[in-house]
């Protein structure tokens, strides 16, 4: 039994050692720059088909990256949802769509490489649909979703869906130049993760604001 445990811990610290190390270099140079076996060695492992025996294929690696952040994600969101409950104010419903990937990359510490990664994923069709896929298996999500329609009941559908997506690619590509900046150094237009949410809500109530012509 003990050495079962032994083993199982083993593997979960190589297995974790991957995602990290996978993390990174995708965010640095891009998913399909970077072979498996550049991976395994970055994660400290001296057979280099060790991405492939813990993952099996690219794709399934990535996929596991986004898993290991969408749990805790979701956990920030439930919360805040279920703080916001039965609030008509947009600003409400929109720091429930900031703050969870604000607060989560706080609390990763510096550098962190997620906000780069996530792009890299919106970024390429290919990759699309896993970030896709996590998204729609987040159960808090359809009720954000739902709460930021109803704040707008004359608005067109395709008006709303647009500015979604506006939305999320301001959140993403606003988080990835703040870790981009932490990680190289350089000055910083919002001194805190949570300035950044602040005027990153600021833009978006704005954004959902907007006249339509």
């Amino acid at each position: 039994m003990a050495g079962r445990t032994v083993r199982a811990e083993k593997v979960e610290a190589t297995r974790e050692a991957i995602l990290a190390a996978a993390e990174r270099l995708f965010a640095e140079h891009g998913v399909h720059a970077v072979s498996n076996r550049q991976i395994g060695i970055a994660a400290g492992q001296g057979n280099t088909a060790a991405v492939n025996y813990h993952f099996g294929t690219k794709t399934e690696l990535v996929r596991a990256i986004a898993r290991r952040h969408a749990g805790q994600i979701e956990e920030i969101r439930g919360r805040l949802i279920g703080q916001a409950e039965g609030s008509t104010d947009l600003r409400d419903l929109v720091t429930c769509l900031v703050r969870p990937v604000t607060e989560h990359l706080e609390t990763l510490g510096s550098p962190t490489w997620y906000a780069r990664f996530t792009a890299q994923l919106i970024a390429d069709p290919a990759l699309y649909e896993i970030a896709a896929t996590e998204a729609l298996a987040s159960p808090s999500l359809p009720r954000l979703v739902t709460g930021l329609k109803n704040c707008f009941p004359g608005l067109p559908s395709d008006v709303i869906t647009n500015r979604g997506i506006m939305a999320r690619h301001l959140i993403v590509q606003m988080c990835v130049e703040r870790e981009r900046a932490l990680t190289d150094g350089t000055p910083l237009s919002w001194p805190t993760w949570h300035d950044t949410a602040i005027g990153l809500t600021d833009a978006i109530v704005g954004l959902w604001t907007a006249t339509v012509t």
